[in-house]
């Protein structure tokens, strides 16, 4: 109350107005989000008929049931947490010892090889091309060609994790610890990766959530069925459930049946593929919010 007392009446008004404009972003980013849960688990014909607003009406698991009743669900988020875990351990394995080296002053040929990364992210070879380079390297309806792609070293996450060593990391220290004989392996394993939680929270996160959402490469590379993504499972799931529903939708129970519970399946599917991300990310935040101010202006 001391507080309150002590501000101008126009700062007081400004910080109002502050709050309420917090409140309605944040309300209008996570309504959405909001919805679709609700969605999910409502009659679809009052959903579409705009009845379903702050509570979910007609209240029904049908769409769940129907997705997790799936067998292929736990063989797509099996294959899903394989290829995103270990695609994203090896994208860090890879850009983290790029970026370090990219980022020191001493190595003559950084601007150069620079040139090559950044080469990369305006001028490509294409979907053929890369699929004949996929085939040669016998990837081609393996596992691996969700790991080792032309995407394991994304360039403006090497440009971003390059940019935290130079500003994070003084050189002075390098410089301290070669004197009692530390090499640039041991300082980079001792000094660097410990200094640098912030960016590699930041990256592994932009990894993860390529991996967990990449469906293109099991769609272009991959026919057998069992080494598909949870994305690819999701996707024939919503479109069998679309076909049914327009197909049996002409008359009968059934058809009535299926166009009630459709947009369950729908929303369902939504809340399956995303949920996961949702639950790490609270975990990082921290890391995160630190993380994405690299490269800001700093006074």
């Amino acid at each position: 109350m001391d507080i309150l007392k002590r501000k101008k009446p126009s700062d007081l008004l400004f910080d109002i107005f502050v709050y309420t404009a917090c409140l309605v972003i944040f309300l209008i980013i996570a309504y959405p989000l909001y919805f679709v849960i609700i969605a999910s688990v409502s009659d679809s014909t009052m959903v579409s008929t705009g009845q379903v607003l702050l509570f979910p009406k007609g209240f029904s698991l049908f769409g769940y049931q129907e997705i997790f009743q799936d067998s292929r669900i736990w063989t797509g988020y099996k294959n899903t947490l394989i290829y995103s875990f270990g695609g994203t351990f090896v994208n860090l394995l890879l850009t983290l010892p790029a970026a370090y080296v990219l980022s020191r002053y001493e190595f003559r040929a950084r601007r150069f090889l620079m040139f090559f990364f950044v080469f990369t992210m305006f001028f490509n070879g294409g979907l053929i091309p890369t699929y004949l380079l996929m085939k040669d390297l016998n990837l081609i309806n393996t596992m691996w060609v969700f790991i080792f792609n032309p995407a394991t070293v994304n360039v403006f996450n090497l440009i971003i994790t390059r940019t935290f060593f130079e500003h994070t990391i003084p050189r002075e220290m390098y410089e301290a610890a070669s004197i009692d004989g530390c090499n640039h392996f041991k300082f980079f394993i001792k000094m660097v990766l410990p200094l640098s939680k912030a960016v590699i929270s930041v990256i592994g996160l932009y990894y993860l959530v390529f991996h967990w959402n990449n469906f293109f490469t099991g769609l272009i590379y991959v026919r057998d069925y069992s080494l598909q993504p949870l994305q690819i499972v999701l996707r024939d799931i919503l479109i069998s459930n679309q076909v049914f529903a327009e197909g049996a939708g002409s008359g009968g129970a059934s058809g009535g049946y299926a166009q009630r519970y459709a947009d369950q399946i729908k929303y369902g599917v939504i809340i399956v593929s995303t949920l996961p991300i949702l639950i790490i990310y609270p975990f990082i935040q921290k890391y995160f919010e630190k993380g994405v101010l690299i490269g800001s202006v700093k006074g």
